[in-house]
């Protein structure tokens, strides 16, 4: 397997983002290594909160929020999907599969051992944040879910499949546009830049275009049955779940209803919605560090 890995000097001076990299080597079962970037932020005794990012975005979607938790006395973790952010980039797009980036993830978990933690998921963090909470059920006090499911082959929205159909065929990628497109504010010119940073070219971007062709949204995609496996490990996860999508989503309307039938720990809780686009965070970061700071005072008080 071939790797690119994004210079150093692409993520100087970006704008809010005061925060040392820290880096996790996992190992591909071809035994190419893979550095995984993360943020780790807060006091270290503090019960981790993770935040998972998605397409095609990383870690810098969460800044605001990692600032946020991290003043309330929150550990605050914060990786970049490999293919994205500050992580190695495997060259070829046959190198991307969802059961990959599950297993990648997997042992970066295990291998910080994370414990008690809090996820709070969006998009692609949550179809493979989610098939983690499956996998390490133990590891997981809380759930955090925000504009995203978890597909085994049931269709897409309108929304999706504009967005797989564009992704598809864009002659360049434009990151930084993409987010920009998918908030309800405008962000800055800095902003935008930022989203830009982890690519210098279309060759950096290989995972960012195959991840929408990789969601399960027919019966022949692979990885149905895994996902249909971690759902059977969802429907019996009686810790506290919360569901925080936001009013202006095209791309996942209606699946937090779905969520919380299907998962018990969503029973009594304060689900809530909020403003904003897919990128909810960029729209609500302070909403979002509300609902999660209440979660895990939640948490600490459940059965």
């Amino acid at each position: 397997m071939q790797v690119l890995r994004t210079p150093d000097a692409r993520f100087e001076g970006l704008a809010d983002w005061p925060f040392a990299p820290k880096y996790l080597t996992v190992k591909d079962a071809d035994g190419t290594d893979l550095r995984i970037h993360y943020v780790d932020e807060g006091p270290r005794q503090g019960a981790p909160v993770l935040l998972m990012h998605g397409e095609p975005s990383w870690a810098y979607l969460y800044r605001h929020i990692i600032a946020g938790l991290a003043a309330k006395g929150h550990r605050v973790i914060a990786p970049d999907l490999v293919g994205f952010g500050r992580s190695d980039k495997p060259a070829a797009r046959t190198d991307y599969t969802y059961e990959r980036h599950v297993a990648w993830m997997s042992q970066w978990l295990t291998g910080l051992d994370l414990q008690g933690v809090t996820l709070f998921c969006q998009d692609w963090g949550g179809l493979i944040g989610l098939r983690l909470v499956a996998a390490y059920p133990e590891r997981f006090a809380g759930l955090a879910i925000a504009n995203t499911f978890l597909p085994t082959g049931g269709g897409m929205t309108d929304g999706f499949k504009a967005w797989l159909e564009f992704s598809q065929n864009v002659p360049v990628m434009p990151v930084g546009v993409i987010v920009n497109g998918g908030t309800v504010r405008t962000l800055s010119d800095a902003e935008v830049a930022a989203y830009d940073a982890p690519f210098p070219d279309e060759t950096y971007k290989e995972g960012a275009r195959q991840f929408p062709t990789l969601v399960p949204v027919t019966p022949e995609h692979p990885s149905v049955a895994e996902n249909l496996a971690a759902w059977k490990v969802l429907e019996a996860f009686a810790k506290p779940v919360v569901t925080a999508f936001s009013d202006g989503d095209p791309v996942t309307r209606g699946a937090d209803v779905q969520i919380q039938a299907r998962i018990p720990g969503c029973k009594g809780q304060p689900h809530v919605t909020l403003s904003g686009g897919h990128f909810l965070q960029e729209d609500s970061p302070t909403e979002i560090v509300t609902v999660i700071d209440a979660l895990i005072a939640r948490e600490g008080t459940a059965p």
